[in-house]
């Protein structure tokens, strides 16, 4: 095993806030903290009061949880509900491709000027740790949504720089689809499943895919690891959209749509110019900013040269009865 940098941190002594609490990702880490740890308080922090009651409604309403409506547009109404924080994951996003594409002003101001506001809430209120959720969408984009999720990335990297005395430190996590999520694709083929047909838009179609409760416990080892400055990226298996079709939808017909506006053959989570950054870990890349994290923080081996780590050249894919297990395992 490498060396990982030494950490006392204990969720049980953290302040917890959520940004997007109520989406995808929000509910899992959150159900993750309640069932496996016992912060004092977790604030779930959104825009959208009627999810927020649907949350309670489906049982999230422990006596250390906390429910506070606000935009991450809004840098004073941050500031307010960071009060006291210790530990801030950024997972507010627009991230819809094709509203994104056709709002590109809306999808700046909640991405991009959005994070800045988490980034200048958390360092005027002191926050320890701050992890903001990524993409690998955001390498060399070809979509809005991803041009948002690079800048995000480089402003809480850079955030580092603005620290000075106090004890904020940011990171940032880069994984792939998750399966099953709001806007994936299994749920549009098990919508389509019962009329025996399902689209795709190119059958030589890869990604990286990851279930939302391995999102949820990467972002917490990373979260109890980091040091700042780190750019944490997971080892994932890769799917042909044909077999994910195949698992998902077995027997169906497909038909072929054409690859749409904004979207890639095949998807990236380490560049090559990334990678000459970046150490290799049993179950992660780290990409570095050589500032306030480095090498030997983190031990590893150094990513060979010309390394990149793309969808269509994994070592490790998921097909067949393993795919279908995992699907099951997502539900």
């Amino acid at each position: 095993m490498h060396r990982r940098p030494d950490s006392s941190f204990a969720w049980n002594d953290q302040i917890v806030l959520v940004t997007g609490g109520t989406g995808s990702f929000g509910r899992r880490f959150i159900d993750a903290l309640l069932r496996d740890h016992s912060p004092p308080k977790i604030i779930v922090f959104s825009r959208d009061e009627l999810k927020q009651s649907e949350m309670r409604l489906d049982g999230y309403d422990a006596p250390n949880l906390r429910y506070f409506l606000g935009d991450v547009r809004d840098v004073q109404r941050l500031r307010r509900a960071m009060e006291d924080v210790t530990v801030v994951v950024h997972a507010a996003a627009l991230k819809q491709v094709p509203s994104c594409e056709y709002n590109p002003a809306e999808a700046i101001k909640t991405n991009v000027d959005g994070s800045l506001n988490v980034i200048d809430a958390a360092l005027d209120c002191s926050v320890e740790r701050v992890v903001a959720l990524s993409t690998d969408k955001a390498v060399s984009p070809v979509n809005l949504y991803g041009a948002t999720k690079l800048v995000a990335e480089k402003l809480f990297v850079q955030g580092n720089a603005y620290s000075g005395q106090r004890p904020t430190r940011f990171s940032c996590v880069r994984y792939g689809n998750v399966i099953g999520s709001r806007g994936s694709v299994v749920p549009l083929f098990e919508k389509q499943r019962p009329l025996g047909k399902v689209t795709i838009t190119d059958p030589r179609m890869t990604r990286f895919w990851i279930t939302l409760e391995q999102g949820v416990q990467f972002v917490m080892q990373c979260v109890e690891q980091m040091q700042g400055g780190e750019l944490f990226i997971p080892k994932l298996p890769s799917t042909n959209i044909l077999d994910l079709a195949s698992a998902v939808a077995p027997g169906c017909t497909v038909e072929e749509i054409g690859i749409r506006s904004g979207e890639k053959l095949h998807e990236v989570l380490l560049s090559e110019d990334e990678a000459r950054k970046a150490v290799e870990l049993d179950d992660m890349f780290v990409v570095l900013d050589g500032k306030t994290s480095s090498t030997n923080d983190w031990g590893g081996e150094p990513v060979a040269d010309g390394f990149d780590y793309r969808s269509d050249r994994n070592e490790t894919w998921l097909r067949g009865e393993e795919l279908r297990d995992v699907l099951k395992q997502a539900q």
